[in-house]
């Protein structure tokens, strides 16, 4: 559930031009989740690899530089632009908490999810 609310709230805050940096933080954070779960099927998204959540990694950073632009709720909020620092903190954080919560939560497989992984990989 917190992967799929992460997902969503940063989705439409980005949208939205919302807290920009913090958001773009969040998105690189459950992105980076599901890049390291993708990990071993390679980077090709046609293998189910990791190619799309690396993307959308790297363009949450950019927007995190460059800002949300003037149609954003920060623009009419005034809170835009950004400092620089705020915007290299949330690439730094992004990533680092979603690999610190995958180290976190991950579990490795029982014995009969290994035989069913297994047969389907076959």
């Amino acid at each position: 559930m917190g992967g799929g609310a992460s997902q969503i709230g940063a989705g439409l805050f980005l949208t939205a031009g919302l807290l920009t940096p913090l958001a773009a933080m969040a998105a690189m954070g459950v992105m980076t989740v599901a890049g390291t779960v993708k990990w071993p099927k390679g980077l090709w998204v046609q293998n189910d690899g990791y190619e799309y959540p690396l993307v959308l990694v790297v363009v949450s950073a950019a927007l995190a530089l460059t800002g949300p632009g003037r149609w954003s709720v920060d623009h009419v909020l005034g809170i835009t632009p950004w400092p620089l620092w705020v915007a290299l903190s949330a690439i730094v954080l992004g990533p680092a908490s979603g690999l610190l919560t995958r180290l976190v939560l991950h579990r490795a497989p029982s014995a009969p999810e290994r035989t069913r992984h297994a047969q389907t990989a076959d």
